[in-house]
């Protein structure tokens, strides 16, 4: 064989294993997805998850040029897409993801969706994240508001060396960095989230204005990873443009012995009601395996978002399966959701940092839920009665009702 014809059986080669990347990439992201069965009557799960690395396009990490790469190799490789923001815009469902390449760094991208549960397809560019004087060393979680003010901001984590330990490489500074647009293309970057805390993380912008001014629902910390004595609080401010808070009032507090022990935080902004604010957050607690990563739900009053008027005990949404296996294993985190027209609330939870998944449920069962599920009552022997209560109830009424059920 020739030289010539050596060559030419070589870019035929590299020719179909760029054909069989797109033909398997728009296999994935044409698939239609199923719900699961025997679901627990508040939501329901999906059968494949609705993003993934996979969901990546071709050209954001080979280079497809055979004269500069004839392996056809991945160049900048995609790790995970997870911990997305989500909005619906124009009447398109939309996620910004935060996707990590090999080199750890994150960056946001939009995917969309024709009816927010599949075909998933990523825009083809990601978002350059305008910067400030101080630029980031990485950025992710973003959480998306649509304000009442016509802006949607984006309020994310800004991560940052931690100058003043410079013997530890991984030493590092959180604080919410803050962005607005009007159409997810165009980002005007804003100063930083100023606060007496330390460093923040989880800020979340409330969607009205409340007593004419803006409130964001906070973490304050007392380093990178360590809360102290925080929970989700929230203060207010005059302006984004350089928002500033001088208080933070605590609105749900970490507790000893529940799913919200270690940590929690705010996640998407909340949903109203007409019982109040719809809250979903993510609780932390200490395994033996190590940190489990749960969601729960709670309602803020209308009028004083920051004052709960509603706790339902124990977790929401729990990693099941394979979504307990990833880069941080044992975790479900919430960062967007949306609320439809017709009162469809998709929920937008990506597993153990890894990729994204969707439960749909309705505004109407989210209230059913959180108004009439018992509270927590904090001690072991309380929790047996409640349960016991429960079962002489049910006992009952399968006697009277259902005779012919075999318990």
């Amino acid at each position: 064989m020739d030289g010539n014809s050596f060559c030419v059986m070589e870019k035929q080669i590299f020719d179909n294993k760029l054909l069989k990347l797109f033909f398997d990439y728009n296999a994935l992201v044409n698939r239609s997805n199923k719900v699961q069965v025997n679901g627990n009557g508040i939501y329901d799960r999906y059968e494949f998850p609705v993003l993934t690395r996979d969901h990546a396009p071709v050209f954001w990490q080979y280079d497809l040029n055979y004269e500069t790469n004839p392996s056809l190799m991945i160049r900048l490789g995609i790790n995970t897409t997870f911990n997305a923001g989500a909005v619906k815009l124009n009447g398109r469902y939309l996620m910004i993801a935060r996707v990590e390449g090999f080199d750890v760094k994150s960056f946001f991208a939009v995917a969309e969706s024709p009816n927010g549960i599949d075909k998933w397809k990523f825009w083809n560019r990601p978002i350059v994240m305008p910067v400030n004087d101080d630029p980031e060393k990485n950025v992710y979680d973003i959480r998306l508001t649509q304000h009442e003010d016509g802006w949607i901001y984006g309020l994310f984590c800004a991560e940052r060396k931690d100058k003043s330990n410079l013997e530890d490489s991984s030493a590092a500074l959180a604080s919410c960095g803050i962005a607005r647009t009007k159409n997810l293309i165009d980002w005007e970057r804003l100063g930083d989230l100023k606060s007496n805390a330390l460093q923040q993380r989880n800020c979340v912008l409330h969607p009205e204005f409340v007593d004419g001014k803006y409130m964001i629902y906070t973490r304050p910390q007392k380093s990178f990873i360590d809360t102290g004595d925080s929970g989700i609080c929230a203060g207010f401010c005059d302006s984004m443009v350089h928002a500033a808070i001088e208080n933070e009032i605590m609105v749900d507090p970490r507790e000893y012995h529940t799913i919200k022990e270690v940590k929690n935080g705010q996640g998407p902004a909340p949903l109203k009601t007409s019982k109040g604010w719809l809250h979903l957050a993510h609780g932390v607690r200490r395994t033996a395996a190590g940190l489990r990563y749960v969601l729960y739900l709670f309602m803020t009053d209308l009028k004083e978002p920051w004052r709960v008027v509603k706790r339902p005990g124990g977790h929401f949404i729990e990693p099941l399966g394979e979504e307990r296996m990833g880069d941080v294993s044992n975790v479900v985190f919430c960062n967007g959701w949306i609320l439809d027209n017709d009162g469809t609330v998709f929920i937008y939870y990506a597993s153990s940092d890894t990729r994204m998944h969707v439960a749909t449920t309705t505004l109407d069962k989210l209230v059913d839920f959180v108004c009439n599920t018992p509270e927590d009552p904090g001690y072991t022997q309380l929790c047996a009665a409640q349960r016991d209560e429960l079962i002489l109830k049910n006992l009952k009424i399968l006697e009277k009702q259902y005779p012919y059920i075999a318990y």
